[in-house]
């Protein structure tokens, strides 16, 4: 129990039904999480949400925060939530401090919002880049070409080798659930029996996303966006896209979609080497 306040504050593992509330929380605040996250976040790392109550209203969260390990050198946070109604008194604050323990001594990245960018500063997070989400209609109707299979052509172990270049953690895992997920639409470029690209697409509150977008050249990713958003018929699609990644940039702007929001990624320590080239949209805002 936390004493943070005005009341207590109780913090504890939240559950996949915890997870709902807050996913909730995020769509109020424009985040547009995908409608079937969840299992996938808890299939990686279940004991990494966590939830704030106040004594007296034990249905009610109050606060939230994700801190997901991905192995022994890194980890995630994301979801840092607070109800708008009982913001400014110290129970965000308190609930970071308890989440943070879990990573130990991992290096923790984030995708911090502008206006908690000075904050995280102070916490420990270095500046890496900037990500853009980039938001429009995108037509669909692109025929398929012969080079995009679903990803189950390649199979896990050859996606999730390809994805851990451009990932600072092996995540297999995770993408066991987010490849096979309810509605998720995801294909891998595969030529010569090589994988040069793979993505996803998957439904959420207020447009599909897409991500991750990992490929080789700026042509096999549009290969995979173009296959990916084939059957979008107008329908809006939002992708974010790492600033430092001009080809990325490119792609977004050539399929007239426009900047509408923005966050920094941060670390609090080194992470291993990636291919940055390959990456034309990441997974998640929420766990990297």
């Amino acid at each position: 129990m936390t004493d943070s306040g005005p009341g207590w504050l109780t913090i504890s593992r939240a559950t996949p039904d915890d997870w709902r509330v807050v996913s909730g929380w995020a769509a109020d605040e424009g985040w547009n999480p995908g409608l079937r996250d969840g299992p996938s976040f808890f299939a990686q790392d279940p004991e990494g949400f966590f939830i704030g109550r106040l004594a007296g209203e034990p249905a009610e969260p109050v606060s939230a925060i994700s801190v997901v390990n991905y192995d022994d050198v890194y980890a995630f946070l994301g979801f840092y939530l607070v109800r708008p109604d009982l913001r400014g008194h110290g129970y965000g604050l308190a609930t970071w401090r308890a989440a943070l323990a879990h990573a130990g001594t991992r290096t923790v990245g984030l995708d911090g919002v502008v206006a908690q960018q000075d904050n995280y500063r102070r916490s420990g997070f270095e500046f890496a880049h900037r990500t853009i989400r980039y938001t429009g209609p995108v037509p669909g109707g692109a025929p398929r070409t012969t080079r995009i299979l679903p990803v189950e052509a390649a199979g896990l172990r050859a996606i999730t080798a390809y994805d851990a270049a451009s990932y600072p953690a092996d995540r297999p895992r995770f993408l066991e659930s987010w490849l096979t997920a309810p509605g998720h639409r995801a294909l891998a470029r595969i030529v010569g029996g090589q994988i040069t690209g793979y993505g996803v697409l998957r439904p959420a509150r207020d447009a599909l996303r897409i991500g991750p977008l990992f490929a080789d050249t700026r042509a096999d990713a549009e290969e995979l966006f173009d296959a990916l958003t084939a059957e979008a018929d107008g329908a809006p699609v939002v992708i974010d896209v790492p600033e430092s990644q001009p080809h990325a940039v490119a792609l977004a702007e050539s399929r007239g979609m426009k900047p509408t929001f923005e966050t920094a990624r941060m670390y609090t320590g080194p992470v291993r080497e990636l291919a940055q080239e390959r990456i034309f949209g990441v997974t998640t805002l929420e766990l990297g």
